[in-house]
């Protein structure tokens, strides 16, 4: 006996107009991929509250340590993986180190997630 699943449609119908239009809008492969990649970098919980601590203030590695709990190594690592994507910078003043947000688009990813997770 075969369950009837009410949210797909009971009908094999494609709009092809629909479909050419959509795909125009798409952006290339290499961009779905290098968002995916941003998004999954996003997904690990300690990178999401560095950049979320970072939205906040600048801070250093070892502030970043204190306050999420982990080693100087761990948030260093992490660092690395977010810096490649872009997503932070930092600047030296002196034998500090200064990590912020790489720019506001950051900001209004994570800003925009949380409005739509507490709705």
């Amino acid at each position: 006996m075969a369950r009837e699943n009410s949210d797909v449609c009971s009908v094999s119908i494609v709009d092809q107009k629909k479909v050419k239009a959509v795909e125009k809008l798409l952006p290339p492969g290499t961009e779905i991929l290098a968002l995916a990649e941003t998004f999954k970098v996003l997904g690990d919980p300690t990178r999401l509250r560095i950049v979320l601590a970072l939205a906040a203030d600048e801070l250093c590695v070892c502030d970043l340590s204190e306050l999420i709990g982990v080693s100087v190594s761990a948030i260093s690592h992490h660092l690395r993986l977010l810096r490649g994507l872009k997503l932070v910078k930092f600047r030296k003043e002196g034998k500090m180190v200064h990590y912020s947000l790489d720019d506001e688009h950051i900001e209004n990813i994570i800003h925009d997630a949380q409005i739509h997770v507490t709705e």
